[in-house]
Formats: C-alpha cells, structure tokens, sequence
C-alpha cells in the first residue's frame, strides 16, 4: 500500500499528476499567464527575457 496517497484520483478534466513548469516546456504567453497579467507583446517579450536570464523554473515562482 505504500505509494497509494501519492497517485491523485485520476480524472477526464485534468492530469494524473500536476507539473508546475519547471520540468516542462512552456512559452512566455504560459509566463505572463500565471502571474495574472493578459499577455501584452510587451509582457510576453519580458518573459521570454526572463525564461532566458533565469531559467525555466522562473515560472515556478508565480505557481502555487
């Protein structure tokens, strides 16, 4: 039994396991995105900079 509170009750509406970005590829409109801002040209060049500066764990700091 061990290991069984690990696995999220799977589910058609979402994914068996969450990532929070830093394991996955995602784009700068992702970025601006989970920060709560609309994605602006501005903002998602912004982004993109800061994907390339920081890394991509960067979206990890506006994840929950």
């Amino acid at each position: 039994m061990a290991g069984e509170s690990d696995q999220q009750p799977k589910s058609e509406s979402r994914p068996s396991r969450l990532y929070s970005g830093g394991e996955r590829p995602y784009d700068p409109e992702d970025l601006v995105m989970a920060t709560g801002a609309d994605p602006t040209p501005e903002r998602v060049e912004k982004a993109r900079k800061l994907i390339e500066k920081e890394g991509p764990q960067v979206i990890e700091r506006y994840l929950p």
